[in-house]
C-alpha cells in the first residue's frame, strides 16, 4: 500500500471514530420538593444510549467543597477521560450522574454546602430519596444495588462513604479519592457556616466508621470498597485513619496510595482506574 493510500486510510479512521464517538454530556435540572427548589446535576450519556432501548449501570459521581455539578466536566475533563477508557475496553459503558451539592456565596461553600442534612436543608434526604430514584426513572438505568456506584473527590470523597455507610444497602462499589475523613476544613473561610463545621465534625467519616454496628459491618462486606490518596495531600493522614478503622472490623478495602497532592491532576488520574473498578463490581 502506497504513502497515499495509507493517509486516506488514516483519514478515513479518523472520521469514522468522530461519527461514532455519540456519547453526550449535558447539564439537567430537578424540582426537589424536599429541599424547595431545583437542583443541577450533569450527566455522561455513552454512545450507544441515543441508538437502542438498552438498559445502563451507573456511577454518582461527587464534587469536591468550591466546586459544582460542573467541577468534573470542566476541571476534570470528564468527558475525554471517560470516552477513552471506555474506547480502550478498560471500563464497560455507563450513565455517569453529576449531582451538586454546593453552597451559597462566589466559592460555593456557604449557606446550604455540603452533602449530609442542615437546618432546613435536608440534603441526604433529598440524594437518597429524591435525586436517585428520579435519575434512574428518567434515564435507562438498570435501578439495583449491583449495578450501582458511587464515587467522589475530597469533600465528594466524604460523601461517597457517608452514603455507602449509611446506605450500603444501595450501592454496590464506592471509591472515595483524596476524601476528607477526619476533622474540620483545614482554611476556616468564613464562607463555611459554622453548622457545616459543626456537623462535619460530629459526622466525620473516621467516627462513623470506628462506631458501626455489628448490622452495619456485615452490610458495608457486601460493598467493594477502594480509598485512594495521593502522598502528598493534606488529608492522607485521615484516609489511613478511616482504612484501619474499617480494617479493625474485617471490612475489606482496597487502599491505594500514588505520588501526588490534592488536585485536578491527581483526581483525572484516579479516574480511569475508578471507572474499572466499578466495571467489575458490575459484572460481578
Amino acid at each position: 500500500m502506497n504513502m497515499k493510500r495509507l493517509m486516506l486510510l488514516a483519514i478515513a479512521l479518523v472520521v469514522a471514530v468522530g461519527v461514532s464517538a455519540q456519547s453526550r454530556l449535558i447539564e439537567c435540572k430537578m424540582e426537589s420538593k424536599l429541599l424547595g427548589t431545583e437542583k443541577e446535576y450533569s450527566i455522561y450519556l455513552p454512545d450507544g444510549y441515543d441508538k437502542s432501548d438498552r438498559s445502563y449501570p451507573v456511577l454518582y459521581l461527587l464534587h469536591g467543597a468550591n466546586g459544582t455539578h460542573t467541577s468534573w466536566p470542566t476541571s476534570g475533563n470528564a468527558k475525554r477521560i471517560i470516552d477513552g477508557v471506555i474506547k480502550e475496553g478498560r471500563s464497560v459503558p455507563m450513565v455517569i450522574v453529576m449531582p451538586d451539592a454546593s453552597g451559597e456565596g462566589k466559592d460555593h461553600n456557604g449557606l446550604n454546602f455540603g452533602y449530609f442534612d442542615q437546618t432546613n436543608w435536608p440534603y441526604e434526604r433529598h440524594f437518597i430519596e429524591e435525586f436517585i430514584p428520579y435519575i434512574e426513572s428518567t434515564y435507562r438505568i438498570k435501578a439495583d444495588k449491583r449495578t450501582r456506584a458511587i464515587a467522589g473527590l475530597s469533600m465528594g470523597g466524604y460523601g461517597t462513604m457517608f452514603y455507602t455507610m449509611r446506605h450500603p444497602e444501595l450501592f454496590s462499589s464506592a471509591c472515595p479519592i483524596s476524601a476528607r475523613m477526619s476533622g474540620t476544613p483545614y482554611n476556616k473561610n468564613r464562607s463555611y457556616t459554622d453548622e457545616y463545621i459543626t456537623t462535619l465534625d460530629s459526622l466525620a467519616g473516621v467516627k462513623i466508621a470506628q462506631s458501626l454496628s455489628d448490622e452495619q459491618i456485615a452490610a458495608l462486606r457486601q460493598v467493594r470498597l477502594r480509598v485512594d490518596c495521593g502522598d502528598d495531600d493534606y488529608l492522607f493522614d485521615g484516609n489511613i485513619d478511616f482504612v484501619r478503622a474499617l480494617r479493625s472490623h474485617k471490612i475489606p478495602v482496597e487502599f491505594r496510595v500514588r505520588d501526588g497532592g490534592h488536585s485536578w491532576i491527581y483526581w483525572q488520574t484516579a479516574l480511569p482506574d475508578i471507572l474499572t473498578y466499578v466495571s467489575i463490581g458490575f459484572m460481578e
